[in-house]
């Protein structure tokens, strides 16, 4: 399983059975220029955990050009079918979990909100564990640590977990390393983090806590690659 990383929270899982993308927030997204356009995205699956701009992105438009399926709470695919025509959704909700030909995929809670860039009601935040090839990788979503973190841990011991550290709308840098002590994960990513003003962050000082914590970080800039 390999892990292309496209700025804030946007990444793809490229798996031997499917291209799972997350949270494509390409247009716009400053940390993303250069690196990568929406339409060289072409996912079999698209994973959105919750209905904010910065998250659902360009999901419409690389659904309607691949085809791909969209999973998400049911306010959001109800969205997708009612505002963008695309019919070919799953909906899911906190504590689902569905088996696809190529793994398995858990819906977690994040606490966070969620709101359509016109205001409306997204429906509950959420995460997402890939149970795939044997690994697991948890993205939190845009959350700040929680107890419940740690039966995430004991249920399914995170090869990698991909967490928020920006601060001021999810957890910083040590809220996250808290989150990281509850999750134990072999491996943690940052993410959505110095896309603008209000999240930037000392990224250096992450990686000094998580290794004075005693648990391993890799920091990737836009475009980076993880082999899982």
């Amino acid at each position: 399983m390999k892990l292309v990383y496209f700025g804030h929270s946007a990444f793809q899982l490229e798996t031997g059975g499917a291209t799972l993308l997350v949270d494509p927030w390409i247009t716009g997204n400053p940390r993303a220029e250069g690196v990568i356009s929406p339409d060289e995205l072409n996912p079999d699956v698209i994973f959105l955990t919750h209905a904010h701009e910065d998250h659902l992105g360009d999901a419409p438009e690389i659904a309607k050009r691949s085809g791909a399926l969209v999973v998400s709470n049911f306010e959001i695919t109800s969205y997708f079918s009612r505002e963008h025509g695309h019919d070919h959704v799953l909906a899911m909700n906190t504590g689902g979990a569905w088996t696809f030909d190529w793994g398995k995929v858990h819906q977690t809670y994040a606490r966070h909100s969620s709101s359509f860039p016109d205001g409306g009601y997204g429906g509950n935040p959420n995460g997402f564990v890939f149970e795939i090839e044997g690994k697991s990788a948890y993205a939190a979503g845009d959350t700040c640590a929680f107890a419940e973190m740690e039966w995430i841990g004991d249920d399914f011991e995170p090869d990698l977990a991909l967490l928020p550290i920006g601060d001021c709308f999810t957890s910083g840098i040590r809220d996250a390393v808290r989150a990281a002590g509850l999750l134990r994960p072999d491996l943690t990513v940052p993410v959505h983090y110095n896309t603008f003003p209000p999240i930037e962050v000392d990224v250096s000082q992450w990686e000094q806590l998580m290794d004075e914590a005693g648990f391993a970080t890799r920091v990737l800039e836009p475009g980076g690659v993880l082999e899982i």
